[in-house]
């Protein structure tokens, strides 16, 4: 049976955005991150990683060594997973090469921040995708602290919950709540077709694309006629 993770990597982030629209949710692009580094389709579900601003005496009360929050949000992840952490700003390193080494490790299909990420020659070695502001030659310790695991988190704007759908390609990402999935694919399937059928039609007889998109009557005509003539 095929995953619901490969079903979604057959579409692109903006095919994720217009099923959304369709459903009445609000568009979901995280906005900041831009792909650093992208290997193959980032499709995963999300792990979450919330900082928050330096202050002396939540780093005293903090859990140090292997049980800081990072560190935690680390060993949450799998192979499916995307690691998506929220910064303080957009310069500020959330981690680099000994630290994303586990990540590396745990075979994650990619991370995402709205901050950056530093040593860009060793991230370029490591199997998964990155998607930040930009690289980085800041520390992060001093300026913020990892804080929330696995919490709902707002990146780039945008409210990221754990086990959320995270769609990463060369547009962007987006976020899609677990809980449309089935409809947003039923969609999506769907439009696929139809945007097929309306530009083999705008190829046999071209026109202004405004005949049939954004979709109406005509357009539903059409894909109809499609439908009928294939069987």
């Amino acid at each position: 049976m095929i995953s619901k993770i490969d079903k979604l990597k057959k579409f692109s982030s903006q095919n994720i955005i217009d099923a959304m629209t369709v459903l009445g949710w609000p568009q979901s692009m995280i906005e900041g991150p831009r792909p650093l580094i992208l290997k193959d389709k980032m499709v995963g579900t999300a792990v979450t990683l919330g900082f928050v601003f330096y202050r002396q005496d939540l780093l005293e009360d903090l859990p140090k060594g292997i049980n800081s929050p990072e560190y935690e949000a680390f060993e949450l992840c799998s192979e499916d997973s995307v690691l998506v952490a929220s910064s303080v700003g957009p310069w500020e390193s959330i981690g680099g090469d000994i630290k994303f080494l586990r990540l590396n490790q745990k075979k994650i299909s990619g991370l995402v921040t709205d901050g950056s990420v530093r040593d860009s020659e060793a991230m370029k070695k490591y199997n998964f995708s990155i998607y930040a502001h930009s690289y980085t030659s800041k520390q992060g310790p001093g300026i913020m602290l990892p804080y929330f695991v696995n919490q709902p988190i707002n990146c780039g704007g945008i409210l990221v919950m754990p086990g959320d759908y995270i769609i990463g390609d060369e547009d962007g990402v987006v976020v899609l709540p677990s809980k449309i999935l089935d409809e947003c694919l039923s969609i999506m399937e769907e439009r696929d077709q139809i945007e097929k059928v309306v530009k083999k039609e705008l190829d046999k007889n071209p026109g202004s694309p405004g005949k049939y998109y954004p979709f109406n009557d005509l357009t539903y005509k059409l894909y109809e006629e499609f439908k009928k003539n294939r069987k």
